[in-house]
């Protein structure tokens, strides 16, 4: 009874301040001001980062006012958190919480991301309410992706940039000369179904590899935090990677590059020309398994780059565990596409197609122009990597430049056989 008596004791003393919630007001000039409803728990490391950022807004913002509600020692502080989630129309599932202009925002991460974020979001509800607008410039919404399920349209070019990353990525010399060599063996496999679940199995522990590889960077974030060190040295190694690349276009095999190194490729072609001669189907198809995840430890110098640089920019992002790993996923699924799309032709045209020297130099060309400007990015301005326009503009630029360098080859070449 008593406990039934003190929770509608918290739930009245939640509602005279839900009552008397203020979105924005006007001070005694008659300029707009806007209140910002602060949640956050002692006991929570984000929440105590955030605190000295959010405390020094109104004093850079005059026409902010602040309202600090610490929740671990006060019920009726969790009760009204509870009640102004629902009154926006969202759930009062973590802290810090952000609850202002009709919108809650949770998550810190530090002040040049979460914080710049929240405090552009300030600015544009001053300016809203200033003009007589709706606080709010838009609905909330969510799309629905493979995998990732529901996603906030707020958060729409983070999907966007791993679609264009792992496509990007998924032009691979390294994996497409791995793959192609091993289906023109199995050309003369005289069972189709047997060389299309070699290649099937290849692609997937393929994509597991790659999985596990690029987990390994998102940790090696996630425990840097929001470092400037450890973007900087991302960028640095995009950078590295593009010139490497770039390079191997102008004079492949000379220098030092990226790709899989001469000394390694007998052995894959022994383990591969290996599998021709085992007929059991189980031992088949771990041999596969096996080259794949060999094949992958050969290419991971050769393929450093977008995951490094991607599994930088998601861990920008204050997202829950299960969404990055569901992003990594996304990523991986979208990296094994062309893959897939290279067994099926195989196994329907049973072909012994080779990647040529010149369309592998072109795949480095277009890798390394894409590093490059991912890298700068990283360096110049990390923020701009959940921006669609800058993906859609690397990649333009990229392709652009490839598709030049493609034709400036076929011109010359054309020359060269006229005489």
């Amino acid at each position: 009874m008593k406990s039934l008596l003190l929770g509608l004791l918290l739930a009245l003393t939640a509602l005279p301040a839900m009552a008397a919630t203020t979105w924005t007001d006007r001070d005694v000039a008659g300029a707009p001001r806007v209140h910002l409803y602060f949640f956050w728990s002692a006991a929570c490391p984000h929440c105590l980062e955030a605190k000295p950022f959010v405390d020094s807004l109104p004093t850079r913002h005059p026409w902010l006012v602040l309202h600090s509600h610490e929740i671990n020692a006060s019920p009726a502080n969790a009760t009204l958190y509870v009640a102004m989630a629902r009154e926006v129309g969202e759930k009062a599932e973590s802290v810090p919480g952000f609850v202002f202009c009709g919108e809650l925002q949770t998550g810190y991460r530090s002040a040049d991301t979460s914080g710049a974020a929240l405090e552009r979001a300030l600015l544009d509800c001053r300016k809203r309410a200033a003009e007589g607008l709706p606080l709010r410039a838009k609905p909330p919404g969510n799309i629905d992706l493979p995998l990732l399920g529901p996603v906030d349209t707020a958060t729409a070019s983070l999907p966007l940039l791993t679609l264009v990353l792992a496509g990007l990525d998924a032009f691979n010399p390294c994996a497409f000369f791995v793959l192609l060599f091993l289906l023109s063996l199995l050309v003369h496999e005289p069972s189709r179904a047997r060389m299309a679940l070699v290649g099937a199995v290849f692609v997937f522990f393929s994509g597991l590899a790659y999985f596990v590889f690029m987990a390994a960077w998102l940790n090696v974030f996630l425990l840097a935090g929001e470092l400037r060190a450890a973007t900087l040295v991302a960028g640095a190694v995009a950078l590295l990677v593009a010139a490497a690349n770039v390079k191997d276009y102008f004079l492949l095999g000379r220098g030092p590059s990226f790709s899989i190194p001469e000394s390694a490729k007998p052995r894959l072609y022994q383990r591969m020309r290996g599998l021709l001669a085992v007929q059991s189907t189980p031992a088949l198809l771990a041999g596969a398994a096996l080259l794949a995840i060999v094949a992958n430890t050969y290419e991971l110098l050769c393929t450093a780059g977008f995951p490094m640089v991607y599994t930088r920019a998601l861990t920008l992002h204050d997202l829950p565990a299960s969404s990055y790993y569901a992003y990594l996923a996304f990523y991986n699924l979208v990296y094994v596409i062309p893959l897939a799309l290279i067994v099926a032709a195989f196994v329907l045209a049973r072909t012994s197609r080779k990647l040529g020297e010149r369309e592998g130099r072109l795949l480095k060309l277009l890798s390394g122009l894409m590093m490059l400007g991912l890298g700068a990015l990283l360096l110049a301005a990390p923020d701009k990597l959940s921006s669609p326009w800058a993906a859609a503009g690397l990649v333009v630029a990229a392709v652009g430049a490839t598709a030049l360098a493609a034709w400036r080859e076929r011109l010359v070449q054309g020359k060269k056989e006229t005489r």
